[in-house]
């Protein structure tokens, strides 16, 4: 069988355009390409032609470091500490993050720079150890550390409580007299407070007075003074008690978070010939053979060699519809095998597999501050020293000036000090975007920082790339349309008779339908191609024309029956006479049309940007309810539109998966790639859907919308609430019982309210 090859040619795009058959098409690249059809493929060109190099990332010489900081049990803390590392001249960036207690520097010279980071966590944290931060392995334990801590302090609380209440109720019924009385809440107050008091000690000679240390040791003893025994006894337990639940609901939440997304394997089955062999999941090597049981997680990214099974890949996905696998198929780490023994090559190691990209990017968008949160923590620098100022106010003027009740003002100016305490207002915001960060991950959406999510609640429009990301990526044939008395299936397997020796994706889909069909094709007896237009062959004697209208016209066939379709053309012919065409498109997603209709739901805008030619975007588009389509747009041009579209409704989201979207990915007010994309894309991008699903775009806008208003709503509760009881207070209708809600019990309120973010589905 003769193919003559016509198609070896240069566009000058930089990249080789040739295949068997001359397969031109209209690219919109400015070039000429072997054409097989007059309309364009229906497939994105810019994927293939005039890529344009994506921006790169700054370049920095400053080596980046995480440190766990152990013992951190204050979020108030963890900004000063963050706050004074980064005033280092030699420091470029230093993130505190509370929720899990990492500490990430970017500077030259890190070990130099080491025992300086130690000695300012010292100076405002003596308890807590700066330690080089090592991913511990998966099943993480508890630390025995902060086990044996938890257990002291509940057992000083429950001396305190039981000292306190035999206490009172000795002296209210003349048991013991007044100095037995005080002594008793003395030893209660030093049992349950002494480390307080003592820790405000050491941080006044350190020179930091405002903390909350300060705060509660200068109220509790301050009635101590104007004769309030019980209530300075009770006001430190109940202090105390409130921040052992906050540790608790902290550490419980932190837990949960990174428990839920930590899906690295302990360990891997490798096959040695017949043999197999456990080993460490780190020590397992790119090209090792892997067994995967039923049951078994899928613990690193590979191909499936041998064997079929069905993989559970909703804690990837959060699609609960389990993915077929067979040999050839790519198997994702964090996957369940349900069903078949696969053997499974490793394509990545354990420190990039997708299991541990998804776990990076949790730990490394929590570090990511949004601009509420650095507020907040600006605000609270001066919020407490207004507060503390206000309540030596409230301690000499009322008594100077007008009633002289120096134990009534006084207490309100202590119950002040209790309720300036800002660790509620400092742990509210960055848990309600760690816990969103969470819920994303759990979803299989990363959102690249607390950042990303701020400006994602703010979108007023989705700008989308056509092919990958509305579309599948890939041709299908979408129509078979007989003209005459041949039907459907007589009109495929003609055309895969002349496409069955092409590698061209157009071919490819033809005789791919074909096979669908199982439909046998006929031996050709002698095939030419002719270069941009089709194939002429021979069969039983008749002359077979395949390909697009040029080919049609070159040889005078009526094309008058032929209908106007949208999409490619592939029209065949027998000896002159029309026989009928084949629609091939790009089949889009089945989510798309569902998740542009919850975009405008939600007042979100839809536009399209493709370098597809207008008839065939407009299709799409219409077939999804897209609002606005932009075509025939090369990736410089896809940047201006992008402009456009920002002036005239807002903030703009870009959703993309090539590698010549990653500039106007980084140009967007929010990027974000398809997960099935160019690694380019997925960098470039605020937010990656690692199931390349369009319904991934609204869950996202509607986790980032949620967690913007938590945020707010743990801002409003805190203030509301301590400025609420500071009038109550004023107005003598507040205690200091009253001033420790305030302050601990707003702070578990904060925390539980954040927590909820994790059990809400966003539609995703």
């Amino acid at each position: 069988m003769e193919h003559e090859h016509h198609h070896h040619e240069e566009c000058g795009c930089g990249h080789d355009h040739s295949h068997e058959h001359a397969h031109e098409a209209a690219c919109t690249c400015g070039h000429e390409h072997h054409e097989h059809h007059e309309h364009d493929h229906g497939h994105d060109h810019e994927h293939e032609h005039d890529r344009e190099a994506p921006r790169p990332a700054p370049k920095t010489k400053a080596e980046q470091r995480v440190y766990i900081l152990e013992n951190l049990d204050c979020p108030n803390c963890a900004a000063k500490i963050e706050g004074k590392i980064a005033a280092l001249p030699e420091v470029e960036y230093a993130g505190v993050t509370f929720a899990t207690k990492q500490l990430r520097v970017a500077a030259a010279h890190q070990d130099a720079l080491l025992p300086k980071l130690v000695e300012i966590v010292h100076s405002l944290e003596p308890e807590v150890q700066v330690v080089p931060y090592r991913r511990p392995a998966a099943g993480r334990q508890s630390d025995q550390e902060e086990k044996k801590n938890r257990i002291r302090s509940i057992s000083l609380i429950a001396v305190t409580a039981v000292a306190l209440i035999a206490g009172v109720l000795m002296h209210h019924y003349a048991v013991i007299g007044s100095s037995l009385y005080l002594t008793i809440m003395l030893c209660a107050y030093v049992a349950c407070g002494g480390e307080v008091v003592w820790e405000a000690v050491k941080n006044i000679l350190r020179g930091q007075i405002f903390d909350e240390n300060f705060l509660m040791s200068v109220a509790t003893i301050g009635a101590f003074f104007v004769g309030e025994y019980p209530e300075a006894v009770g006001v430190m337990l109940f202090y105390r008690v409130g921040e052992l639940f906050e540790q608790i609901a902290t550490e419980r939440s932190r837990n949960q978070i990174m428990d839920a997304v930590d899906l690295r394997p302990e360990v891997v089955h490798r096959l040695r010939g017949e043999d197999v062999e456990t080993l460490p999941a780190e020590d397992a090597q790119v090209g090792d053979l892997l067994l995967v049981r039923p049951g078994d997680r899928v613990p690193l990214d590979g191909t499936v060699i041998e064997g079929e099974s069905y993989l559970d890949t909703s804690a990837i996905t959060g699609e609960p519809v389990p993915v077929r696998v067979v040999p050839g198929s790519t198997a994702v780490s964090g996957c369940v095998n349900q069903s078949g023994v696969l053997k499974l090559r490793v394509e990545k190691p354990l420190e990039e597999s997708m299991v541990t990209r998804i776990l990076d990017a949790v730990e490394n968008a929590a570090a990511s501050k949004p601009q509420i949160d650095r507020f907040i923590t600006r605000f609270c620098k001066y919020y407490t020293p207004a507060v503390c100022a206000l309540a030596l106010l409230t301690a000499v003027v009322p008594p100077l000036f007008f009633s002289g009740d120096w134990s009534h003002w006084v207490y309100t100016a202590l119950t002040f000090l209790v309720i300036s305490c800002p660790c509620a207002l400092v742990l509210s915001v960055p848990l309600a975007f760690f816990c969103g960060i969470g819920n994303g991950s759990r979803s299989g959406i990363l959102f690249k920082g607390g950042a990303a999510l701020e400006a994602l609640c703010k979108i007023k429009a989705v700008a989308m790339d056509k092919t990958g990301t509305i579309t599948q990526g890939n041709f299908a044939v979408q129509q078979c349309i007989p003209a005459g008395s041949l039907s459907e299936g007589e009109l495929l397997v003609l055309a895969a008779a002349c496409e069955q020796n092409s590698t061209h994706p157009i071919a490819q889909s033809i005789v791919s339908a074909a096979d669908a069909w199982d439909l046998p094709l006929p031996t050709l007896s002698w095939t030419e191609e002719q270069a941009g237009a089709g194939i002429i062959a021979r069969l039983d004697g008749k002359d077979v024309l395949c390909g697009n209208r040029r080919l049609m016209e070159a040889h005078g066939v009526d094309l008058s029956a032929a209908p106007a379709q949208t999409g490619t053309e592939v029209l065949l012919a027998q000896n002159g006479t029309y026989l009928g065409v084949i629609i091939i498109d790009d089949r889009v997603k089945p989510d798309a049309q569902t998740a542009v209709t919850a975009l405008r739901a939600m007042g979100v805008a839809t536009a399209m940007l493709t370098g597809d030619g207008k008839e065939s975007a407009d299709a799409v588009a219409g077939r999804v309810g897209i609002d606005e389509v932009h075509a025939k747009l090369l990736p410089e041009q896809k940047f201006e539109v992008l402009g456009d579209i920002r002036a005239r409704r807002g903030s703009v989201m870009f959703v993309g998966d090539g590698i010549n979207d990653a500039p106007v990915l980084a140009g967007a007010d929010v990027g974000a790639a398809m997960g099935t994309g160019a690694d380019a894309a997925i960098e470039a991008a605020d937010v990656v859907f690692m199931t390349g699903e369009v319904a991934a775009v609204p869950a996202a806008i509607s986790i980032a919308r949620a967690t913007n208003r938590i945020a707010r709503e743990n801002v409003a509760i805190a203030l509301i609430i301590k400025f609420a009881i500071m009038a109550l207070g004023l107005l003598n209708h507040a205690n200091m019982w009253t001033a420790v809600f305030a302050d601990t019990g707003v702070s578990i309120l904060c925390i539980l309210n954040s927590i909820r973010i994790l059990y809400q589905n966003h539609g995703k």
